[in-house]
């Protein structure tokens, strides 16, 4: 019995992007604080608004820290990547 080779799937170009983290993109208007992130999302519960849509939009790669050396820093901030600004627009 011969077995016919199935093709590799290759993976999709562009990456798949959760609605949580497509809503976030989406409200970005510069450098912004998780306060003014959550606020604009309508979200009160922190905790769920970093595993849910900061960290993974930070993983992803499309959103970046303005003070990269200090994380946990009160005045941190966030903004768009080059990859971030481009996934927002698909």
């Amino acid at each position: 019995m011969h077995y016919r080779e199935t093709p590799q799937v290759s993976p999709q170009v562009t990456p798949q992007v959760s609605p949580q983290v497509r809503d976030l993109l989406n409200v970005f208007k510069g450098e912004e604080s998780r306060t003014e992130l959550q606020k604009s999302l309508g979200l009160v519960d922190r905790k769920n608004f970093r595993i849910n849509y900061l960290n993974p939009a930070i993983e992803e790669g499309f959103v970046e820290l303005t003070t990269p050396d200090k994380p946990k820093s009160s005045k941190q901030k966030y903004r768009l990547t080059e990859k971030g600004r481009k996934a927002r627009q698909e």
